[in-house]
C-alpha cells in the first residue's frame, strides 16, 4: 500500500529491502509525523452515545453519591471504583453466580412460596416487585442506574425499577406488563417466587395462567386519587383478579395499598382507611374470611414499608411488619411429596432439546425420572431439572420448575397438557360435571352456552350440554326438576363437553387444584365452579 508521498511501506521483495535501505529514515519520519497527529487521549469510540451530553447522576441510592458539584474535585474516584467493580476475574470482589448453580439435596431447606402480584393496570405491581429484587439483593446497584439512565432517555424516569420484571421490548415501551414475569428472591427460611401479573383487562387469560401457579397473592391498591376508583369499578380489573386468585386455590391474600407517596395522599391514614373500608365487603364476597386478608400501606418506588420502617417521621399511624417481614413469618404451607406426581405444563420451547416449565402441584419430580405426558400418553424422561433458574436433582411440591425433556418435540406439546407417573395417570375426559356459580351475566344461560374454560393451565371452549339441577345457596339443596336455564346469582350443576377434544383435569375432592376452573366470555369473568364427576 502507497504512502501519501508515494513511497512503498514494504518492498516488492525480498530482493528490493536492501536497495530500500537508504530510505528507510525518511519513511519512518513520515509515519513518526503522522502518529504525532492522533489523539491519543481521545474518548473511547461508543456507537449511539453523545459524547458531549452532561454526566448522569442516578437518583437511586443518592446517599452514597457525591453532590452534583463534587464530580470535578473527585475526578479519579469513581473511574478507580468503576475499574475495580468492572473486574469479573476476581473471585475475591465477586459474589458467587446465582442463577446457574447446581443445588443439591442437603442445600434444599427453604420452604419454597410462589407470590403473585396482582391488581389493576398500573397500580404499582411491577414496581414493587423489581425493588424487592433490589431490596434483597437479586438486583445490584449498577443493573438499577443503567435501567435508571435508559428509562429516563426514553422519558419514562418512574420505570425503571419495573423492567428488572418487565424484561420485553414491548413491555417497556408501553409500561404495561404482558407475560407473566418470573423472579425470585430468598430470606433466611424462605425461597420466594414472584410471579408478576399483567393488570390490563385484554391479558386477563395470561393473569389466570399465573394464578394457577400461586400459593400466596399480593393484591396491589393505588392510593391516588381517581386510580383506585377507577381500579375498583366495575369494568376495573381489581375485583376480577381478586376473584380469580381465590378461584385459583390462593388461602392467603395480602393487600398493598400504594403510592401512599403521591402528593395526592401523601401518607394519609383517612385514605389508607377509605380504600380498605371499600375493599373489605368485596373481598369477603369472594370467600376471603378476615383472617385470610392482611392489610399495609407501602410505597414502591421510595421502598417504604417494603423491607424497612421509614420512621414516624413518614408515616408514625401504621406500626405493623414490612411486606418482606410479614409474608417470611406465614405458616409453612401444607404440602404432601407422597401425592402421585401432577404437573401441568404452562409454556415450553425448543433449547437444544425439548423444554417445558409449570409448577408441580403434587409429588416429587427427580432427574432421569420417566413420566408420562397426557392426554397424549407420551412417555418422557427427565434429563434436566431447574428450580428458579438453579440446576437440581429433584424438586419438591409448590415448585415452579423448568424441565428439559425427553421422547416428545417441542410441536407436540401444548399448555395444559400434565406430566404425571405411569402407575397412577391423570384423568382426561371430553365430558364431565360441575358445579358452576354465574358471577355477571346479563341474560340468562341455557344448553348450548359456550363460554372459555380456564382450569389450572388449560384454556379451551366448552358448551354446555344440559343444566342437571339448580342449588339453593342457604340450605345446599338440589331442585328436583332439570332447570330450562341458569342466571346471575344463581349455583347449579351442569354437564359440559369440550369442544377441542381430550383435556386433563381431576374432580376437586381428589385434586383441587386441578378441579377448579372459570369461564369466561366477551372479556368477563362469567362463572367459576369445580370439577364433581369425569365422564369417560
Amino acid at each position: 500500500m502507497a504512502s501519501e508521498k508515494g513511497h512503498d511501506n514494504a518492498p516488492d521483495s525480498w530482493d528490493q529491502e536492501s536497495n530500500g535501505a537508504s530510505g528507510e529514515g525518511e519513511q519512518s519520519d513520515d509515519l513518526n509525523q503522522q502518529l504525532s497527529n492522533l489523539n491519543v487521549n481521545a474518548p473511547v469510540f461508543v456507537p449511539g452515545l453523545n459524547l458531549h451530553a452532561p454526566e448522569f447522576v442516578p437518583t437511586f441510592g443518592n446517599g452514597t453519591q457525591p453532590a452534583s458539584g463534587a464530580w470535578d474535585s473527585e475526578e479519579k474516584e469513581p473511574e478507580e471504583a468503576m475499574d475495580t467493580e468492572c473486574i469479573e476475574d476476581d473471585p475475591e470482589d465477586d459474589e458467587p453466580p446465582i442463577r446457574h448453580k447446581h443445588v443439591s439435596e442437603s442445600d434444599k431447606t427453604q420452604e419454597h412460596i410462589n407470590v403473585v402480584f396482582i391488581g389493576h393496570v398500573d397500580a404499582g405491581k411491577s414496581t414493587i416487585g423489581g425493588h424487592i429484587m433490589y431490596l434483597t439483593g437479586m438486583v445490584d446497584k449498577r443493573t438499577l442506574e443503567k435501567y435508571e439512565r435508559e428509562a429516563k432517555e426514553k422519558n419514562r424516569e418512574t420505570w425503571y425499577l419495573s423492567w428488572a420484571l418487565d424484561t420485553n421490548l414491548e413491555e417497556r415501551e408501553k409500561g404495561k406488563t404482558v407475560e407473566v414475569g418470573r423472579a425470585y428472591f430468598e430470606t433466611e427460611s424462605k425461597h420466594f417466587t414472584i410471579l408478576d401479573a399483567p393488570g390490563h383487562k385484554s391479558f386477563v387469560p395470561n393473569m389466570i395462567g399465573g394464578a394457577s401457579q400461586a400459593d400466596l397473592a399480593v393484591l396491589v391498591i393505588s392510593a391516588r386519587k381517581g386510580e383506585f376508583e377507577t381500579g375498583f369499578e366495575r369494568g376495573g380489573q381489581t375485583r376480577e383478579h381478586a376473584m380469580l386468585v381465590k378461584t385459583a386455590g390462593v388461602r392467603h391474600l395480602v393487600v398493598v395499598i400504594n403510592k401512599m407517596d403521591d402528593p395526592t395522599v401523601n401518607w394519609s391514614e383517612t385514605r389508607y382507611k377509605e380504600c380498605i373500608t371499600k375493599l373489605s365487603p368485596y373481598l369477603k364476597k369472594c370467600g376471603f374470611t378476615k383472617s385470610d386478608v392482611f392489610y399495609m400501606p407501602v410505597s414502591g418506588m421510595t421502598g417504604a414499608w417494603l423491607k424497612e420502617d421509614p420512621g414516624e417521621s413518614v408515616c408514625p399511624w401504621y406500626r405493623g411488619p414490612s411486606l418482606i417481614d410479614y409474608i417470611d413469618t406465614l405458616p409453612p404451607l401444607n404440602r404432601s411429596s407422597d401425592r402421585p406426581i401432577r404437573m401441568p405444563i404452562v409454556d415450553r420451547y425448543k433449547d437444544m432439546g425439548t423444554i417445558v416449565l409449570g409448577k408441580i402441584e403434587s409429588g416429587m419430580i427427580t432427574k432421569n425420572q420417566t413420566l408420562i405426558m397426557m392426554p397424549n400418553r407420551t412417555s418422557v424422561k427427565v434429563m434436566t431439572l431447574w428450580s428458579d433458574e438453579e440446576e437440581t436433582d429433584s424438586a419438591d411440591p409448590g415448585a415452579n420448575v423448568k424441565l428439559k425433556v425427553s421422547g416428545v418435540e417441542e410441536e407436540d406439546v401444548s399448555p395444559g397438557f400434565v406430566l404425571c407417573p405411569a402407575e397412577n395417570l391423570c384423568h382426561t375426559g371430553k365430558v364431565f360435571d360441575a358445579q358452576i356459580v354465574i358471577l355477571e351475566h346479563k341474560s340468562i344461560i341455557c344448553a348450548g352456552y359456550s363460554a372459555i374454560l380456564h382450569i389450572h393451565t388449560c384454556a379451551e371452549e366448552v358448551t354446555i350440554k344440559a343444566l342437571l339441577c339448580l342449588i339453593d345457596k342457604r340450605t345446599g339443596d338440589k331442585s328436583k326438576i332439570k332447570p330450562r336455564f341458569i342466571k346471575q346469582d344463581q349455583t347449579g350443576i351442569a354437564r359440559m363437553e369440550v369442544n377441542g377434544g381430550m383435556i386433563c383435569l381431576e374432580t376437586f375432592k381428589d385434586f383441587p387444584q386441578m378441579g377448579r376452573f372459570t369461564l369466561r366470555d366477551e372479556g368477563k369473568t362469567i362463572a367459576i365452579g369445580k370439577v364433581l364427576k369425569v365422564h369417560d
